[in-house]
């Protein structure tokens, strides 16, 4: 039996810098443009946009103006995320304007919260007799676990403890709702998050409550006699969604993965979203409590989800309905759903798992939904957003109206559901807490992102120095900067994707012997040691498991990390009328416009020309003609950004 670690450690985001071309632009994008922007959007400045209210509905609340409460029951979350995302930008660079605007928010957060703790703007605006009512449907604990996200980042970011103490004002309340005392609610959240921003605020706090607490939600969840259905009949058989409806929430307890406790469930099931969340509180506690139950329940859970249940861009969640998992192999690509927040939450249960585990695939699928889904989830200017991330579309105007049939090829620039937009910008910008694992054993290097990071291991301080231009790149050099030797292992991923990586230390070869993902280099360092890895990148095929039937007789094309797709843009319409012949030869070109600086596959394809006419269908149809046609396929997180148009990840091939 392994034994769970009791030491693992993310990178504090003051100790590393980026200086990778690819990310040092997303980073000065979220700060000059995508922060601002939402900024503009949650105080309904945006034209042409939905309104958000966020900023509103705390003024409400905090009695410094009129009005009732407007938008979604979670519409709190979005400003937490936001605050969460200015936070990881300041550990950066000093902004005295952004720090200024976010100290005004807090402020304003801290004047909304009500005087034993509570603070939800929705209950507090809109329905003060309904507190802690209906955990089922609403959304009081999961805006609970953004605030309690924002808390932590901002004061790890500027050492003001403002919203940290508001935020464990409120945990403080909530731990006296919730518990097994008699006179104690026995319940949890139906939508997870407060579990993993509890184990985060316990690890900033050193409170031991926080984690009992979080240890109490994610217990609790999925015991007899079920706490939906307690709920449910004490509230008077209303639900929150009745103008819809909507009570299957109550009903359909795997939606929200309470259909059974957690160490039981045996496959992932019900909303992306949720599922992930709660599994990154899993893992958190398991590790922290050596909890092999739910070390295995993590693993089996991770492994349906990976194995099974995970798109080729790294995205989850197939269906619209519910926005959740279906089944084992089904895998849908027109009618994808895979939400952006569920891609941001897989990379949060990664790093948990990688933190537990040291295991390269939980690094794999992490760069897969990274450089993929999440990245694809916001336009190349910062500016507008995919809520949704299918893998084929065709914009089909319905006759007399101008709405898309299930998926408009374009993206939004906010929405009334909002989680998405802030959440790739706190995603983005806290990219750096991603890149290394610090576990007892090795310093591990999950991804290949350009900077200089600063580490204190085995009483030693250094500095590891990224070069290179990853994901177009293939040469990755690390160099040691350190003013005395020292000795450490360090564990360097060898991506699933690369077939024949080459590694060398100061020129010399060194052979490689993967260990669960990882080329783990056991030395004594000196200044100035110099690590290269190379990683391949051909233009790789990738087909799938015979039972994902959406994909039969099908391939999708991938460089490195990158997911490429079809646009009508550049070859026509009909996307689904082009052949990739096994043998075609594939060229690598710099893209143009847009797509400058990003790179595009050339190669010779097929269109097929079926003949009939206008016929609907047609009688014993002989073999279609065909011609040449040259295709080109763009990453797949640049999709979209070059007007509407047909769009096509998997290709047919013969």
């Amino acid at each position: 039996m392994t034994p769970v670690p009791s030491n693992a450690t993310e990178l504090a985001l003051q100790r590393i810098r980026l200086t990778s071309p690819f990310w040092a632009r997303y980073q000065a994008l979220v700060r000059e443009v995508v922060v601002p922007y939402q900024w503009e959007a949650l105080n309904d400045r945006l034209p042409d946009a939905e309104p958000s209210h966020a900023i509103a509905n705390l003024r409400i609340a905090a009695g410094r103006e009129q009005g009732a409460f407007q938008g979604m029951v979670f519409q709190d979350s979005d400003v937490y995320k936001w605050l969460e995302a200015v936070a990881y930008l300041l550990c950066r660079e000093p902004d005295e304007a952004l720090e200024r605007a976010a100290d005004e928010v807090i402020e304003l957060i801290a004047a909304a919260q009500q005087p034993d703790g509570y603070l939800n703007t929705y209950f507090i605006a809109k329905a003060p007799a309904e507190r802690w009512t209906n955990l089922t449907e609403c959304h009081e604990l999961y805006c609970a676990g953004h605030l309690f996200e924002a808390g932590v980042a901002y004061v790890q970011a500027t050492g003001k403890r403002r919203l940290l103490e508001v935020c464990c004002r409120f945990a403080d309340h909530i731990d006296t709702v919730f518990g097994p005392a008699p006179d104690q609610l026995h319940g949890y959240p139906g939508h997870p998050e407060v579990e993993l921003a509890l184990l985060r605020l316990h690890e900033t706090t050193g409170e031991p409550r926080y984690r009992s607490l979080a240890q109490y939600f994610i217990e609790q969840r999925g015991t007899w006699p079920h706490f939906y259905d307690i709920e449910y009949e004490r509230r008077g058989r209303t639900s929150f969604w009745d103008n819809h409806g909507r009570d299957w929430m109550v009903r359909d307890k795997a939606y929200s993965q309470a259909h059974l406790p957690i160490v039981e469930q045996t496959a992932a099931t019900g909303h992306a979203v949720r599922f992930a969340y709660l599994l990154t509180g899993v893992a958190h506690l398991a590790r922290l409590s050596g909890d092999e139950a739910k070390r295995e329940a993590c693993l089996r859970l991770w492994d349906d989800m990976a194995q099974r249940q995970m798109y080729v861009t790294g995205g989850i969640g197939a269906q619209g309905w519910g926005e959740s998992f279906t089944s084992a192999y089904d895998l849908p690509n027109d009618s994808a759903y895979t939400e952006s927040c569920a891609s941001i939450g897989l990379m949060m249960f990664a790093s948990r798992m990688l933190q537990m585990e040291g295991d390269g695939r939980y690094a794999d699928a992490m760069e897969r939904a990274l450089y993929n889904t999440v990245l694809a989830g916001m336009s190349l200017d910062g500016t507008r957003f995919f809520y949704v991330n299918p893998l084929e579309t065709v914009p089909r105007v319905m006759p007399g109206s101008h709405v898309y049939d299930h998926v408009k090829p374009v993206r939004q620039r906010w929405f009334a559901c909002a989680c998405c937009p802030p959440n790739i910008a706190r995603l983005l910008a806290s990219i750096g807490r991603y890149v290394y694992t610090q576990r007892d054993d090795a310093l591990y290097v999950n991804l290949y992102l350009g900077s200089e990071a600063e580490f204190e291991r085995n009483g030693a301080h250094f500095k590891l120095r990224q070069r290179g231009d990853y994901p177009w790149d293939e040469r990755i050099e690390l160099d040691v900067l350190a003013d005395a030797p020292f000795a450490t292992t360090l564990a360097l991923r060898l991506p699933e994707w690369c077939a024949q990586p080459q590694l060398q230390v100061n020129g010399e070869a060194v052979q490689i012997d993967a260990d669960k993902g990882y080329a783990r280099l056991t030395r004594r360092w000196h200044p100035g040691d110099c690590i290269v890895l190379e990683l391949p990148m051909p233009v790789r095929r990738v087909s799938a498991h015979p039972s994902l039937r959406q994909a039969a007789g099908k391939v999708a094309l991938q460089r490195g990390p990158l997911v490429y797709c079809l646009e009508q843009v550049d070859n026509g319409p009909d996307l689904h009328q082009l052949v990739l012949p096994a043998d075609a030869v594939f060229r690598v070109l710099p893209g143009e416009g847009v797509l400058g600086g990003k790179q595009v596959i050339q190669v010779e394809g097929v269109r097929r020309l079926p003949a009939g006419g206008d016929a609907l269908y047609r009688y014993d149809a002989g073999t279609p003609a065909q011609q040449r046609q040259a295709l080109a396929f763009v990453p797949y997180f640049c999709w979209a950004n070059r007007g509407e148009g047909e769009m096509r990840v998997w290709v047919d091939t013969c």
